[in-house]
């Protein structure tokens, strides 16, 4: 749970030799939309400078991003998501709620209910990839998050606080 009101879960995930994961923690705010709708959670990413927006679901199989890091903001329903790869932790979403992953951290859905939407943003100026921890990837991949920049702000709390603090 978090610490108090607007400080994230931390969750990290060592490198398994399939996904590269993250020293960075991925971070999870509970409940920090009031009113979750796709909205209300695009304004606050795009208010904290994170764009390249879009709302659906979330894969159902391991996959991460080796060029952007990604925020997942819950506008509607509930989901177990599984962070880490399949060695990871499984977790339970609900409207609401935003999590903050860094760039090569595993995930993916494993349920969801009907109603389930999510909105994905990413930092200014990064565009997102999609690999599913296959050997060919890997070097690439090893590459790519070397140069994947610290954002400039956090979605949720903007320049204050989150990861402006937390992924140094």
């Amino acid at each position: 749970m978090a610490d108090e009101a607007g400080v994230p879960e931390r969750l990290t995930f060592a490198d398994d030799g399939r996904f590269p994961n993250s020293r960075l923690p991925a971070l999870l705010y509970r409940g920090a939309v009031d009113d979750p709708s796709v909205a209300a959670m695009k304004a606050r990413f795009t208010a904290h400078g994170w764009f390249g927006q879009w709302a659906g679901g979330i894969f159902d199989y391991h996959h991460y991003h080796s060029t952007a890091h990604e925020a997942l903001g819950v506008a509607s329903g509930a989901a177990r998501v599984t962070l880490g790869g399949p060695g990871g932790e499984a977790v339970d979403l609900a409207a609401g709620d935003v999590v903050v992953i860094p760039a090569g951290v595993a995930h993916r859905r494993d349920s969801a209910s009907a109603d389930f939407c999510v909105v994905g943003a990413y930092p200014e100026g990064q565009d997102w990839d999609i690999l599913r921890g296959e050997p060919g990837d890997r070097d690439k991949a090893l590459v790519n998050l070397a140069r994947v920049p610290l954002p400039e702000s956090d979605p949720v709390t903007g320049r204050m606080g989150g990861l402006v603090k937390l992924w140094q």
